[in-house]
């Protein structure tokens, strides 16, 4: 298959990817910010991005597709995407894509102007335009990025500034963005030529593993150096697989640029530097243990990202000579035959890092993500109501799996019967997931944060949990939370609000399964392959109050910021909403719920130790841990919290009801603990 071939292909499979996540609606405006979400998460993929909030905005010669803030508000990505959506290579003239450009430009000039002031406050596109002009005093880079499904081309655009801002401009076309998630690493890799950007190579100390397949090289970087490839190549420099958040709240972050500041002369001494992976490294070798480095290819600063923005913040804010600060830097190429997905990750995981580094394996490779690829490819799912051919539900645990999986097909019979069997709206990413189990888990400010920062967080509890390995049941039910995901996402489509599709499809979700402790029949919903009509009614009727709640934020406050607020939560999820009978005679009984609770979500999962323990636990008499709460408030010798605990078990055994797993965790610490404190019983 030549490239054109392949390029129709993938043409074809973002025209379908689109259509299958707008439901087939005839809304062209739905399918624009559906095509806008998938190329963020292609970008985000790509590691071009941190994330990407799709928002559309579009007035006279002025337009907008979405926009992503960094946390410290220093860097700004605006985007504007073209879909053709036709699904062939077709080609875009440069005039359109110069005008697209222009329109972005305008559209960031008058975000800057303060354009929010005459825009409605309930209106999708404010936030947008407020949090940009509210921000314009901090920032110091903007990126414009235009984004197509076509094939494109466009001379050099040199960057310009406004003020002290530098604005950068970004053509993704079809070809480029197929190139970068057809690639190994799904990414387009970075090549640092030294001698080019530094002026000369950089000495270093060099050290070689025979059998680890790599080796080491040892230098210390000129910060100005640091800022350049910050400068130019943003955060795709940072954390294989492990997004870098940058930020200057936290006290290391204030520490590390109070010593760029204050002492740079000590900058070597106090800061640990950076670790880097990177592969085809070219030196030139001096024979005596050291050695000139000239380019490297796929350079990824895998720890370090708070002290590279760091660095580049204070040249740029603070106007430091950069030049004088001396970075650490340890180098690891990974040999061809070496594994830089495994070898990566744990070298991020593993370095000495100033800021604590949660010990996770974010990756595509993760054993959560493998066993779950695993059981989409051997589970059938019961067929819809009214079919008789059963199909499964796709997971993808690395973007672009889906497309690769139809290509093998060659046929156009072989594709529609593939697709008969794995239907591309029964696709589910890895992202796709932790917002499904992160709302049923009652976090909707979280969900709200975004894509990547979600993910982030799913993935940390799934490592606070340990252990846990994804089995058929827990597969039917997070399949089923899907469902419940992608059915309210077309209800609340259908409702026409105008914006914030997704914080009113999280809230609405998040609300449910909080106000009915998450009873709604998961198995029911498995087995149907769809909600009920009295459930998808009463979700049409909820999530006009989420609407309501979300659009009227505390304090005047950006919509959008008052999603990602715990407040925000708390007040919605004590607002008194009745649940109709219809509704409430389909929920399980709590004591089913009970039994069922370990298959909900990922941090109540229940070993079969575990198991054993929760039973340990449960044959303590109710006498016993009222007499340890007792005892311990007498003699002071346990927590508060410990205390409440075994009262709490106590009332589960008297009403022969059994605990959770972190009940019964705690719960055996605290006899433990009272036993060894010298409670008599």
């Amino acid at each position: 298959m030549n490239e054109l071939d392949e390029l129709n292909a993938f043409a074809r499979s973002v025209q379908q990817d689109v259509i299958a996540r707008a439901d087939a609606a005839d809304d062209g405006a739905l399918r624009a910010e559906v095509f806008t979400e998938i190329m963020l998460e292609y970008l985000t993929e790509a590691g071009e991005i941190d994330d990407g909030i799709s928002c559309s905005f579009e007035a006279h010669g002025i337009r907008c597709s979405g926009y992503f803030l960094s946390e410290d508000n220093d860097r700004l990505d605006l985007f504007l995407c073209l879909p053709y959506l036709d699904g062939t290579a077709v080609s875009t003239p440069k005039s359109e894509i110069n005008t697209a450009f222009k329109r972005l430009s305008a559209f960031l000039g008058k975000a800057f102007e303060g354009g929010h002031k005459r825009l409605e406050e309930a209106s999708d596109g404010y936030d947008m335009v407020r949090s940009i002009w509210q921000a314009r005093a901090d920032l110091s880079n903007v990126r414009l990025f235009v984004i197509t499904d076509s094939l494109a081309s466009i001379e050099r655009i040199d960057n310009k500034t406004l003020g002290e801002i530098e604005v950068s401009s970004h053509l993704w076309d079809l070809r480029r963005i197929y190139r970068s998630a057809s690639s190994s690493r799904g990414r387009e890799a970075i090549r640092i030529d030294f001698t080019k950007m530094h002026g000369s190579p950089i000495r270093c100390i060099t050290s070689t593993s025979e059998e680890g397949g790599y080796r080491c090289l040892f230098a210390v970087l000129p910060g100005d150096l640091i800022v350049m490839m910050y400068k130019q190549f943003g955060p795709r420099l940072l954390e294989r697989n492990v997004r870098s958040f940058l930020q200057l709240k936290g006290k290391v972050n204030q520490s590390i640029r109070k010593t760029i500041i204050e002492e740079p002369q000590m900058f070597l001494a106090f800061n640990n530097g950076l670790s880097v992976t990177a592969s085809g490294v070219v030196i030139h070798d001096n024979g005596d243990g050291t050695a000139d480095l000239l380019t490297a290819d796929d350079f990824q600063i895998v720890n370090g990202g708070q002290t590279t923005g760091s660095i580049f913040r204070a040249s740029r804010k603070d106007k430091v000579d950069a030049s004088r600060l001396h970075v650490p830097v340890k180098i690891t190429e990974i040999f061809s035959d070496g594994d830089v997905e495994h070898i990566a990750p744990r070298i991020s995981q593993s370095a000495n890092n100033q800021n604590k580094v949660n010990m996770t394996d974010f990756s595509s490779n993760h054993p959560f993500h493998r066993r779950m690829e695993e059981l989409s490819r051997l589970i059938w799912a019961p067929p819809a109501p009214g079919m008789q051919r059963q199909s499964k539900w796709f997971y993808e645990r690395a973007r672009g799996q889906y497309h690769d999986a139809l290509a093998q097909n060659r046929t156009l019979i072989e594709r529609k019967a593939y697709e008969a069997i794995q239907p591309r709206r029964q696709m589910i990413t890895k992202t796709d997931l932790a917002k499904f189990e992160q709302t049923w888990s009652q976090l909707p400010h979280i969900v709200s944060r975004g894509g990547q920062k979600c993910y982030l967080h799913f993935m940390d509890l799934v490592e606070q949990r340990g252990a846990f390995v994804p089995d058929e049941v827990y597969f039917r039910r997070a399949v089923a939370r899907a469902l419940l995901f992608k059915e309210t996402e077309r209800i609340v489509s259908r409702q026409k609000f105008g914006g914030y599709r997704a914080n009113i499809v999280t809230y609405t979700l998040a609300w449910i399964s909080h106000r009915t402790a998450k009873r709604i029949d998961l198995d029911t919903i498995w087995r149907s392959q769809g909600l009920s009509w009295a459930l998808s009614a009463f979700i049409e009727t909820l999530c006009v109050h989420t609407h309501e709640h979300i659009t009227t934020p505390s304090g005047g406050q950006n919509i959008t910021e008052w999603c990602k607020k715990e407040v925000c939560w708390d007040r919605f999820r004590e607002r008194e909403i009745s649940i109709p009978p219809q509704v409430e005679g389909e929920l399980i009984s709590r004591d089913t719920a009970q039994v069922r609770g370990g298959s909900h979500v990922v941090e109540e999962q229940t070993s079969a130790v575990e198991a054993e323990l929760i039973t340990r636990v449960s044959s303590i008499p109710a006498e016993t841990w009222f007499s340890v709460a007792a005892w311990a408030k007498d003699t002071q010798t346990l927590q508060s919290w410990q205390r409440s605990l075994s009262f709490s078990l106590g009332k589960l055994a008297r009403d022969g009801r059994r605990p959770s797993r972190k009940q019964a965790l705690h719960g055996e610490g605290i006899i433990a603990a009272a036993r060894a404190l010298g409670f008599p019983g």
